[in-house]
C-alpha cells in the first residue's frame, strides 16, 4: 500500500464526510458522492446500484451515464456484470467490459463507450445492499490500491445506507427498517404469535465512520484489541478442565485475537481513513460474506468465531454493551442468531414467540420452546439485521413465516387466522373431558409430552390422560454442573404431585447426538445421531444411570412409577438396563425406603432393529413407546437435522406405515402395551392413520390434543384403515393423497395435504 494511495483514500473519505455533513436530501447526497468518487478515482463514470427488492437492482445515482436512466434502469440479480457482482459478492475488474461473458448492453444509459469496469459489492455484515461501479473509456485494469480504496468507500456507503443518509423517492431509496419484510424460515415449534421484537443481542451502531486523526484511531484499536486479548485469556483460564468444545472455541478466539493478519488489515483500513469501529466492521462484513460462500463446516465455524470476536471488539470500542436501557415490550418476540437452553429458560413463558437465524429442529432451544409451547421459527435468514427492538412482528410457526413490520393487509389476514385458532381451541375445550372415541367406537388414549415443571399445568387444561413422555434430560441440559440426586428426587416428586395420580412415564437421560451436556466431554463423532448416546451412555457410565434411577424410586415414595429407557437397539441393552434397575431397587429396600406400589419398566423403540427383536423381548418388556422422530430418520436414512433431506420422506409412506403396523401386530400378539410418541402424533392426519392401523395410545405436545381428539371423534377408523390398505394394494408410495381425499369427503377434518 503506497503512501500516495493512502493519501488519496483519506482525501476521498474526508470529502465524503463533508458531503454527509451537508443538510441535503438523500438523492442529492448520493448524486454528489458519485461525482466525488469519479473525480477522485480519475474515471469518467461512477454509479451506485441498490436493491429495490431481494432480486432486483436499480440504478440510483450516476456520474457519467445518462441521468435520465436513474431509477429507470433495473436488472435482475445475476444479470449483466453488475448483477454478477451482486449475486457473487465478489469484485469484478476488467479492461474490456463489453467482451466479458454475461455483459448486458443497457442502451438507455449510454455506457457502450466505456471499456474499463470495476464493480465492488456494497454489503454490511453479510447483507448485500448493492454495487458500486466505476468505468472509464480507456482500456485498463484497476490497480490493487484503487480496488482497496473503492472497497473502503463501498463499506462507508453501506453504513450510510444503514443510517438512512440516502433516504429518498423510489423503492431502492426507502428508509431501511421501515419497510414490510417477509422472511421464510423453518418450523421449530408450531403455533402463531403477534408481538414486538426483542433482540437478544442488540446490534452495535457505528456512527463515526471516517477518522479525522488516524494515529488516534490506531491507538484506540490497539487498546481495544489488548483488552479483548486479556478478556479471552481470562475466559480461557476459567474454562480449563471444563467442556472440550468451549475450550476449542476459546482457543480459536485467542488465535484470532492474536492474529497479525487480522490486526494488519484493520490498521491498513484506518490508514486509508476509516475509524477504528468502521475498520472492525469492514473486517466483520468480509468474514460474514465469506461465511455465506464457504461450505466446509469447520471453516464456517471458524468464520463464526471471528464474527463473534469482532462483535466483542466493537462493543469495547463503542462502549455499547448488551444492556442498552431499552425496556422489553409486554409482548416480546425474541430475535437472535442462536440461543442456549438456559438463556431461553431465563425468559420463560414471557415470550410470545422466538425467531432464530440458525438453530435446528432438534436443538436445545427447540426442545425448550416445545416444552414452553412457544412458536419457534429457525433458519430465518437476515432477521437480526432486518429487525429493530420494538418492531411489530407476526410469526406463523405452522408455515415458518416471519412478517416484520407487516402492512395492514397482512395484519388483517394474520389476525383472522389467529381468531380462527382461538375459536377452534374453544371448540376443543368442550370435548376436553371426553374420551377420544371414533365414530366406529374405537377409543384412543391421549397423552402429553413434557420436560419441565412449567408443562404440568397443561395436563388438566389440555385434556391429557397422563404424561406419555417426560424428558428428564432438560434438567441436565440447563445446568452448568451435574445435578445432585436429592435435587432430582425433589423435582421428580413435584412432577408426580402435579400429575395428581395420572400416569407419568419418565424417560431416563437421553443425551448425546444433538443433546450434549455442557459439563461432559463432547465426543468427536462422525455421525453423533448414530453414535454414543442415550442408553449407550447410561450403560457405559452406570453411575449416572444409578443416580437417576434412585432419584426416581425415592420420588415415587410408594406411588406407581413408570420408567422408560431410550434408544434401545437390541434386547441385551434392555436387559442390562433392567439389571441396573433391580440393583437400585435392592439398594432402596436395604435402606428401608418405600418401593413403588407398581413399577413399570419399558423401552423406547427408535431403531428398526428393535422392531425385529425376538418374541421373548416383546413378552418381557413392560411397555413400548415408538419414538417416531428417530425411527423415521433411521428408517429412511434421512438426518432430521438436515433440511435438504428430512422433508423428502413422508410418515404416511407405505413402507414406514407397514413397519408401524408390524410393530402393532407383534405387540398385540404378546399383549405388550404400545404407544406412539413424536411430532407426528400431534398432527391430525398422521394421528388418524396411526390410530387406523391399530395404535391405541398417542403422546404429543399439549396444544395438539384438542385437534387430534376432535379428528378422531369425527372419523370412522375402520373405513380409514380400508382406504390405507387400498392405497397400499394399488402400489401408492404414500397413502396421504387417498387419506386426505377421504377425510375431505367424509368431514373428518379440513385436512391439509
Amino acid at each position: 500500500m503506497s503512501d500516495a494511495s493512502v493519501t488519496d483514500s483519506r482525501q476521498m473519505l474526508g470529502r465524503l464526510r463533508n458531503v454527509m455533513a451537508e443538510d441535503s436530501a438523500g438523492q442529492a447526497r448520493l448524486d454528489k458522492i458519485t461525482g466525488l468518487i469519479a473525480e477522485e478515482m480519475h474515471c469518467e463514470v461512477c454509479s451506485v446500484y441498490l436493491f429495490r427488492d431481494a432480486d432486483t437492482l436499480e440504478l440510483c445515482a450516476t456520474e457519467g451515464l445518462n441521468p435520465d436512466s436513474v431509477h429507470q434502469t433495473r436488472m435482475r440479480l445475476g444479470e449483466g456484470l453488475v448483477g454478477r457482482v451482486a449475486r457473487t459478492g465478489r469484485i469484478m475488474n476488467t479492461a474490456d467490459a463489453p467482451a466479458e461473458r454475461g455483459f448486458r448492453y443497457m442502451p438507455e444509459t449510454g455506457e457502450e463507450v466505456f471499456s474499463s469496469f470495476l464493480g465492488v459489492p456494497i454489503q454490511r455484515l453479510g447483507e448485500k445492499l448493492g454495487v458500486l461501479v466505476v468505468q472509464s473509456k480507456s482500456k485498463r485494469e484497476f490497480s490493487d490500491d484503487e480496488i482497496e480504496a473503492l472497497e473502503v468507500v463501498a463499506m462507508v456507503l453501506a453504513e450510510m445506507a444503514e443510517l438512512g443518509v440516502f433516504v429518498g423517492e423510489g423503492a431502492a431509496l426507502r428508509a431501511r427498517h421501515t419497510q414490510s419484510v417477509m422472511i421464510r424460515g423453518g418450523v421449530g415449534q408450531e403455533g402463531a404469535a403477534e408481538g414486538h421484537v426483542w433482540l437478544h443481542e442488540p446490534r452495535v451502531v457505528v456512527t463515526n465512520l471516517i477518522a479525522e486523526d488516524p494515529h488516534r484511531e490506531l491507538e484506540r484499536l490497539h487498546e481495544a484489541v489488548n483488552r479483548l486479548r486479556v478478556s479471552v485469556d481470562q475466559m480461557l483460564d476459567g474454562a480449563r478442565g471444563g467442556d472440550k468444545d468451549q475450550l476449542q472455541v476459546l482457543e480459536a478466539y485467542r488465535m484470532f485475537a492474536n492474529s497479525k493478519g487480522w490486526l494488519r488489515r484493520m490498521e491498513e483500513d484506518i490508514a486509508r481513513g476509516l475509524s477504528a469501529e468502521a475498520a472492525v466492521e469492514k473486517e466483520q462484513s468480509t468474514a460474514r460474506a465469506r461465511m455465506g460462500q464457504v461450505n466446509d463446516p469447520y471453516l464456517r465455524e471458524r468464520l463464526h468465531d471471528l464474527d463473534d470476536l469482532s462483535n466483542r471488539l466493537l462493543r469495547i470500542l463503542t462502549g455499547q454493551g448488551t444492556e442498552t436501557g431499552a425496556e422489553m415490550p409486554a409482548d416480546p418476540v425474541l430475535v437472535a442468531r442462536n440461543i442456549g437452553p438456559a438463556e431461553l429458560l431465563d425468559y420463560g413463558r414471557s415470550l410470545k414467540g422466538i425467531v432464530l437465524e440458525e438453530g435446528s429442529v432438534g436443538s436445545h432451544a427447540a426442545i425448550v420452546a416445545r416444552a414452553l409451547a412457544i412458536p419457534l421459527i429457525i433458519h430465518a435468514g437476515r432477521v437480526t439485521t432486518e429487525a429493530l427492538n420494538g418492531d411489530h412482528v407476526m410469526i406463523d410457526g405452522d408455515q415458518g413465516l416471519v412478517h416484520l413490520r407487516p402492512d395492514e393487509t397482512v395484519v388483517g389476514a394474520f389476525r383472522d387466522k389467529m381468531a380462527m385458532q382461538v375459536e377452534a381451541l374453544e371448540r376443543y375445550a368442550s370435548i376436553r373431558d371426553k374420551a377420544a372415541c371414533s365414530r366406529d367406537g374405537v377409543t384412543v388414549g391421549m397423552h402429553m409430552n413434557a420436560g419441565l415443571m412449567a408443562d404440568l399445568p397443561s395436563l388438566a387444561g389440555s385434556g391429557a390422560e397422563g404424561v406419555g413422555l417426560f424428558r428428564t434430560e432438560l434438567q441436565f441440559l440447563v445446568r452448568t454442573k451435574m445435578p445432585r440426586r436429592g435435587e432430582l428426587s425433589a423435582l421428580y416428586a413435584r412432577v408426580l404431585d402435579a400429575a395428581q395420580g395420572k400416569r407419568v412415564v419418565f424417560r431416563t437421560l437421553d443425551i448425546g447426538s444433538d443433546k450434549v451436556l455442557p459439563y461432559m466431554t463432547a465426543q468427536d463423532e462422525p455421525n453423533p445421531a448414530m453414535g454414543w448416546r442415550a442408553i449407550r451412555v447410561g450403560l457405559d457410565k452406570p453411575g449416572i444411570m444409578r443416580m437417576q434411577l434412585q432419584a426416581l424410586l425415592r420420588a415415587a415414595a410408594g406411588r406407581p412409577l413408570a420408567v422408560m429407557f431410550p434408544f434401545v437397539a437390541q434386547r441385551e441393552e434392555y436387559d442390562a438396563a433392567c439389571a441396573e434397575m433391580n440393583k437400585a431397587l435392592e439398594r432402596e429396600r436395604i435402606l428401608g425406603h418405600a418401593l413403588p406400589e407398581v413399577l413399570e419398566v419399558g423401552a423406547m423403540l427408535e431403531t428398526p432393529s428393535l422392531a425385529f427383536a425376538p418374541d421373548k423381548f416383546f413378552r418381557d418388556v413392560g411397555f413400548l413407546s415408538i419414538g417416531g422422530n428417530d425411527l423415521k430418520q433411521f428408517f429412511f436414512a434421512a438426518d432430521r437435522e438436515n433440511e435438504r433431506v428430512r422433508k423428502r420422506y413422508d410418515t404416511l409412506n407405505v413402507s414406514f406405515l407397514s413397519l408401524i403396523e408390524q410393530i402393532v401386530e407383534r405387540c398385540a400378539a404378546t399383549d405388550t402395551p404400545l404407544s406412539f410418541c413424536g411430532e407426528d402424533a400431534g398432527r391430525p392426519v398422521e394421528a388418524l392413520c396411526l390410530a387406523a392401523i391399530g395404535l391405541r395410545c398417542l403422546s404429543m405436545r399439549p396444544a395438539s390434543i384438542g385437534p387430534v381428539k376432535n379428528a378422531i371423534m369425527r372419523t370412522d377408523l375402520a373405513e380409514l384403515r380400508a382406504v390405507i390398505h387400498a392405497a397400499r394394494e394399488r402400489g401408492d408410495q404414500s397413502v396421504r393423497p387417498a387419506v386426505v381425499e377421504y377425510l375431505r369427503d367424509n368431514g373428518g377434518i379440513p385436512a391439509k395435504g
